[in-house]
């Protein structure tokens, strides 16, 4: 008997399930169609000063077991660098790169850099492009990934063209072009 109670029940759950009406999240919906990408091209100037009264970046950490005084391999730089639209220190400024750099390169310098370029100014404003990549800062010209950004630049990817327009190795202070070509 009980035997047969089970049976029955496999029976109306199975004739129940079989006659339902298939509505998956397939049934109904419309064909997915892929948003299409823009591009984005962007020209600016970062402005990285370590010298001075008001620095824009700021070793917070360093090894204490260096070869010599100018050794910076395993340096943490902390920064807030202002971007312009010229090299000029005075041109006008579009927004800043938060972030830090490690100093990671033992014989050939080079950074590992994590920015955020947050942008305000224009129809940019509030938007940034987030870049995680190796910065071999000795090359005249570089390359750097942009991984991320948020607003107008929400699931960006990318790369970042660099040139070096100034540097100063003694204080620190460089100026630096970017090319940057943004998909979103």
């Amino acid at each position: 008997m009980e035997n047969s109670l089970i049976l029955a029940w496999i029976l109306v759950l199975g004739t129940a399930v079989a006659v339902a009406p298939c509505r998956g999240y397939y049934s109904d919906a419309e064909p997915y169609v892929p948003v299409l990408k823009k591009v984005t091209h962007l020209h600016f100037f970062l402005h990285d000063t370590m010298s001075g009264k008001v620095p824009s970046s700021v070793i917070v950490a360093r090894p204490n077991m260096t070869t010599s005084p100018n050794d910076t391999f395993g340096s943490v730089v902390v920064t807030d660098d202002r971007l312009t639209v010229g090299p000029d220190v005075k041109s006008e400024v579009i927004g800043n790169a938060q972030g830090l750099w490690v100093s990671s390169g033992r014989d050939v310098p080079c950074l590992t850099v994590y920015m955020d370029f947050g942008f305000t100014e224009g129809e940019l404003n509030g938007s940034s492009i987030s870049i995680f990549s190796r910065n071999p800062i000795v090359g005249t010209e570089r390359e750097l990934a942009v991984v991320g950004g948020r607003g107008k630049f929400r699931m960006a990817q990318g790369y970042a063209q660099l040139k070096t327009y100034f540097v100063n190795f003694t204080s620190g202070d460089a100026i630096v072009e970017y090319k940057v070509t943004v998909i979103y």
